[in-house]
């Protein structure tokens, strides 16, 4: 087996469950998290690089991912501008009630299907990969104005769609 197969094998061991986590909360659905982990995989490896050590290669893999979501997100805002729009409720389907637990993390999610992709991708950032706003900027390309407004905004529309002040989402006291 190559080096670069090894290295993808140590990787998706090591790391794959991490990596779909992080896809998961970008998309927010776990078949989207399992295919863009796996498109950030093949892009990854499609040119690999002598040089790579497992923890660069991960950050290549999160960067390439995060890259992935935001285009595939402004190709699909373009698809829906093309098609009438259909109103009506949004079908989430049932969910059984399995505890409280269960019930604040689809609340949750409900809450982060309202951020924009960019505010999404910025709270991702900073609240789940813990990465100071600096690094956050340097991820997305912007500057840290932009992610700071990015993420005011973002907690301001979480807060009022779980029903806290803003003040509780960023002492991690709601949820």
């Amino acid at each position: 087996m190559a080096d670069w197969a090894n290295l993808l094998t140590e990787l998706v061991s090591a790391r794959g469950r991490e990596l779909n986590r992080y896809g998961f909360l970008l998309t927010g659905d776990r078949a989207e998290a399992a295919d863009l982990v796996q498109e950030a995989l093949v892009r990854v490896f499609a040119r690999p690089h002598l040089s790579w050590d497992l923890g660069r290669l991960e950050g290549y893999v999160r960067r390439t991912m995060l890259n992935r979501f935001l285009d595939q997100h402004r190709r699909r805002q373009r698809f829906a501008l093309l098609l009438p729009k259909v109103p009506g409720p949004r079908a989430d389907g049932d969910h059984a009630d399995h505890g409280e637990l269960v019930a604040d993390r689809l609340r949750l999610l409900t809450a982060l299907d309202v951020l924009s992709p960019t505010q999404r991708a910025c709270v991702v950032l900073r609240y789940y990969e813990d990465l100071p706003v600096a690094a956050v900027a340097g991820r997305l390309g912007c500057r840290e104005g932009t992610v700071k407004r990015h993420l005011s905004d973002a907690l301001t529309r979480l807060g009022t769609a779980l029903g806290t002040d803003r003040q509780a989402l960023q002492e991690g006291d709601a949820a």
